[in-house]
């Protein structure tokens, strides 16, 4: 039987039996509490810090942290003597200055990224990558999917597709599966509930299979886990969280888990999660770019933090008790975008975790970790809003009592990822001025100290050439790194389409990430600016389907960069030719701003390259057996229709779903009499004033909508009404 048994008519009694059965099965497990204390981020004692189970484990690798941050340094030191002496071949002017600080700001970022990827290169090298197989399991761990009004097609097939697979290994006694709801579209609930029904009825009674819709999400996805952990963590020895586009294997679920026990001082096991089925243009350019490159960044940081690493958030596994004692996350003074909740969690939880002495680490050669990105530029910049206004956030978290050396450099790291784009900003522009001072100004005769000569700003050319090649070779040498082992692997090198089309595609990445740069770039630096002035994200749900936006909308979005790119090009041409040329790669991407934009969300363009086997990733030649299985369950859930269905008229046809729904919702609170609540007042009277179902699917609003479907009695009010209207 497929998944999309339970959404066909079928009259005979013994199916409809069964679909009431289903619906009278309890969504979720009786309670089992853990508390989640609120840490503090003022206070703490070393003596809270416990002491390590096996200390022979806990090598800190200071060696490849010398390598990595001296020699940073080391680069820094050098690249800025070099700018120092291209400017100063004469008297040093005060816009100079400015340009060395910043040049040297943006030359140490870059710096840590090489030592750190030439780490990482190194360590892949010699590395072999292999794990043996895991034949038992001693405690129960579960896997926790949190959804916020995503397609039930998608979810729903990626956690039938994992369950398969850890079953297959022999070990799938040891999971369950939660999936926690943070929905707050009504269309979408129903279509998941209608989803779970599906599935719990074709894997049958003993599926351990959850479903849990929270009323309000607070906190966002951080509250919805910690809502998880503090009424069933107490089951679970460890917890494995996924984001809404992961999948992984079984047999990588089930190495973290015997990882998590054979080392009781870990708290927080990372994976390293590879991008896969993407297909249009910019979301494969993403995906070539994390899987030739992104094994060789991710191995280099998992080297140096050794047991001070960090967490993504996702495809991870964790301790459950540790993490309700010591992830309670407290909420920030003062107003968003500073203040408030925190969004960026991930990073705190794993600070708190390692303050507490735990251990966090990343285990960058388990293979069998995917998710997926977004599939346009302007998707991209949408998120990467969210994720600008989280990270400096921790600018407020960074100096918190306890955390170790480590953690505070990976909050650096995030921070320095989001103010690069004003610092390379504010270079363009000092760089500009500085040419209109050659070229306009007139020069300085009488300076604070007496001089014989005129004082201008004046170039050494062949240096700044010279320092200009190495800048460019620091900052391509990991994606060479990474395109060096692909081409020596014969089974990524055959997987990826052969050397000449990875090297072919290796140039293409490299090309257009120059174009989007200066687009991406110019919105980071915009989503800077607005968190500094207060402005608050909102927490809108992220698009993940293959499709383009509307032209509209692109031209809206890019117009200012393009006029911004038209005013500096002629800006600079007028201004020297030299000036022009220098930024040309610059002027290029913002010019052609929409055009890029548009082509990026394309999924026509996307298939044509896959086709021509360009920006092929291993995973597409050689497709992971758990990414075709649920392609193929993705298919079996759409077919049901559920994402298309209106939620309210779908309740109102089916008893059975309209029984699992009122069984699903908490105990409602008691209302004091004389209190009204306005929205549940206009629902009702909609209610009552409708004479089919199909009125009340036009009048009530979304808001009302969710209102309707918190409020057993207002359900059965809906049931009540008839489904077309009596004749006369």
């Amino acid at each position: 039987m497929d998944v999309v048994t339970a959404a066909r008519p079928d009259t005979a009694a013994g199916t409809e039996a069964r679909r009431y059965a289903v619906s009278a099965e309890p969504a979720t497990p009786p309670e089992n509490r853990l508390l989640m204390p609120v840490q503090s981020f003022r206070s703490w004692k070393a003596s809270d810090r416990r002491k390590p189970a096996v200390p022979k484990l806990w090598t800190t690798p200071w060696l490849k942290r010398l390598f990595v941050f001296g020699g940073g340094m080391v680069l820094t030191a050098y690249g800025a003597w070099e700018m120092y002496n291209v400017v100063s071949v004469s008297r040093t002017t005060s816009l100079q200055y400015v340009l060395l600080v910043l040049f040297t700001v943006n030359f140490s970022w870059i710096a840590l990224a090489f030592t750190s990827a030439l780490l990482g290169f190194f360590g892949l090298l010699v590395g072999s990558g292999r794990t043996s197989r895991v034949e038992t399991l001693q405690h129960r761990t579960v896997v926790v999917m949190p959804i916020y009004n995503e397609s039930t097609a998608r979810t729903f097939a990626a956690l039938a597709a994992i369950k398969e697979s850890v079953e297959a290994t022999g070990l799938g006694a040891h999971f369950d599966y939660f999936i926690v709801s943070d929905t707050t579209n009504a269309d979408v609930w129903i279509a998941e509930e209608r989803a779970f029904l599906a599935l719990r009825e074709k894997l049958g009674p003993e599926a351990r299979v959850y479903y849990r819709h929270r009323p309000k999400n607070h906190h966002r996805k951080a509250g919805n886990i910690a809502d998880f952990v503090t009424r069933w963590g107490g089951y679970y020895e460890h917890m494995v969280v996924l984001d809404a586009d992961s999948l992984m294997t079984g047999t990588c679920i089930v190495r973290l888990a015997a990882a998590m026990e054979a080392d009781p001082d870990s708290g927080i096991i990372q994976s390293l999660p590879l991008i896969i089925n993407r297909n249009t243009f910019f979301a494969r350019l993403q995906q070539f770019a994390a899987r030739v490159y992104g094994p060789v960044i991710a191995t280099g940081l998992a080297m140096w933090s050794g047991r001070d690493g960090n967490y993504w958030g996702h495809n991870a596994i964790i301790r459950t008790k540790a993490f309700a004692d010591h992830c309670g996350l407290p909420d920030l003074k003062g107003k968003p975008p500073f203040g408030g909740h925190v969004l960026s969690h991930d990073f705190v939880e794993a600070a708190l975790m390692r303050r507490a002495g735990w251990s966090v680490y990343m285990l960058p050669d388990l293979t069998g970790s995917y998710e997926e990105s977004p599939p346009s530029l302007i998707d991209i910049s949408v998120r990467d809003r969210r994720w600008c206004q989280g990270n400096l956030q921790h600018s407020r978290i960074i100096g918190a009592k306890g955390f170790v050396w480590s953690t505070r450099q990976h909050f650096a790291t995030g921070i320095m990822g989001y103010l690069a784009s004003p610092f390379w900003l504010m270079q363009l522009v000092v760089g500009i001025l500085i040419v209109l001072q050659v070229n306009y100004a007139r020069p300085e005769y009488f300076t604070q100290e007496f001089t014989l000569f005129p004082v201008w700003p004046r170039f050494d050319p062949e240096r700044a050439l010279n320092l200009f090649a190495l800048t460019m070779a620091i900052l391509l040498a990991p994606k060479g790194f990474g395109l060096v082992l692909t081409l020596i692997n014969g089974k990524l090198r055959r997987a990826g389409g052969g050397a000449i089309r990875l090297i072919f595609s290796a140039l293409l990445e490299i090309l257009f990430s120059a174009f989007f740069a200066p687009i991406m770039m110019l919105i980071q630096s915009g989503s800077v600016f607005q968190i500094l002035l207060g402005r608050d994200t909102g927490w809108n749900p992220q698009r993940r389907d293959d499709g383009s936006i509307p032209l509209k909308d692109i031209i809206r979005r890019h117009r200012t960069h393009t006029v911004l790119g038209v005013v500096a090009g002629i800006s600079a041409f007028m201004i020297a030719t030299s000036l022009f040329a220098w930024m040309s790669p610059t002027i290029v991407g913002l010019v052609l701003a929409i055009p890029l934009s548009w082509a990026s969300g394309q999924l026509g363009l996307g298939l044509w390259l896959k086709r021509h086997k360009l920006l092929v990733t291993p995973e597409e030649g050689d497709p992971p057996a758990i990414a075709l299985r649920a392609n193929a369950l993705q298919a079996e859930f759409a077919e049901a229709g559920f994402d298309e269905a209106d939620g309210l008229v779908a309740l109102h046809a089916d008893a059975a779903l309209r029984h699992a729904h009122d069984m699903m919702l908490p105990e409602g609170q008691p209302r004091r009499r004389g209190e009204i609540e306005p929205d549940r007042a206009v629902a009702q009277a909609k209610l009552v004033d409708a004479e089919t179902i199909e009125d009340a699917a036009i009048w009530l609003k979304p808001k009302e909508r969710m209102v309707v479907l918190h409020d057993r009695a207002l359900v059965g009010l809906l049931a009540t009404l008839p489904k077309e209207r009596a004749s006369a």
